[in-house]
């Protein structure tokens, strides 16, 4: 168990909406302002706000998020640029794609932890409707961009703490989400009208949810055991909004309904968002309250899927 307590958080979703079939999706606007990096900005401000802290009080600024602004610097040096300009803060990026900031807060939980950190600040951010192929019906009408943040620090006069997390990877699933262009594999010069759609996102639906129906209830009998937590002590679930079909695969984990979240129709998959922005729109909304054991979870390219539990 590690002694870590998340006291700030942050959202930020962009203005504009699109509905299809009823369900709601967030995307930044053509011509607008609203970038990756702003969407970053105002949730780790808002973080910082909450948890009474200013940018000097951070030490350590961790990007957690699938898809960078660029190749280089990592995409936590551009947001230190945003709001970290004149210090020499440490910043790094973390990234498994949408489970990214699980991987993150399990990860940064041991150094804050040990003492190498006191006060991280870790943002997930994602432009997602950037690279969607309109030609792919599911993924096209699935995906939402935004923004999360929160502020990770060591505790000792607090309940918070991390209680166990896993990870796993199937490299069998790992052609079943990609974007094939634009790095070292297929390099921006080649791109044509030809292979343009090796540039944008390409998901197989069915192909990802087999895989997960199958591995996912292994992995999560194993994940209770290790931890020794039964489903009956955890207080809430937050699921990855991976996509329509999360109630299926919490059945098939034997997670009641009205354990785990589902905002898919509300806010869609906002990528490696997902996870901190439904984790804080619960505590807000009274969802979560301090004290919980709450399990973050979710399935991202890879296929990797994580589990962390927490009391928050």
């Amino acid at each position: 168990m590690r002694k870590v307590e998340i006291i700030g958080y942050g959202t930020c979703l962009p203005e504009n909406t699109v509905e299809f079939d009823g369900q709601i999706r967030y995307r930044v606007g053509e011509g607008e302002k609203e970038t990756q990096l702003t969407l970053a900005e105002k949730a780790a401000e808002k973080a910082l706000k909450k948890a009474a802290l200013s940018i000097e009080d951070i030490d350590l600024i961790v990007s957690a998020s699938a898809v960078g602004v660029q190749p280089i610097p990592c995409t936590a040096a551009l947001i230190h640029e945003k709001i970290a300009m004149g210090t020499d803060i440490p910043a790094m990026d973390i990234n498994t794609t949408c489970t990214s900031f699980i991987t993150a807060v399990d990860t940064i939980s041991y150094l804050i932890d040990a003492g190498r950190y006191e006060n991280v600040l870790i943002v997930s951010s994602e432009l997602a409707s950037c690279g969607l192929n309109p030609n792919q019906k599911e993924s096209y009408e699935l995906f939402s961009d935004g923004a999360a943040a929160v502020v990770l620090t060591g505790c000792t006069d607090s309940k918070s703490e991390i209680l166990y997390g896993m990870q796993a990877t199937w490299s069998e699933g790992v052609h079943a989400t990609e974007i094939r262009g634009g790095l070292t594999g297929m390099h921006p010069r080649c791109h044509d009208e030809s292979n343009k759609e090796d540039y944008l996102f390409d998901m197989k639906g069915i192909d990802v949810l087999s895989l997960a129906a199958k591995k996912l209830p292994l992995m999560f009998t194993a994940f209770l055991e290790h931890s020794s937590l039964t489903v009956n002590d955890i207080d809430c679930v937050v699921p990855h909004q991976a996509s329509k079909a999360l109630g299926l695969i919490m059945k098939k984990m034997n997670i009641p309904y009205e354990k785990y979240i589902d905002t898919v129709s509300l806010y869609g998959n906002m990528v490696s968002a997902s996870v901190p922005v439904t984790f804080c729109n619960a505590i807000d909304e009274g969802r979560i309250q301090k004290g919980d054991v709450v399990l973050l979870c979710g399935t991202a390219a890879g296929l990797t899927t994580n589990f962390l539990a927490m009391r928050y």
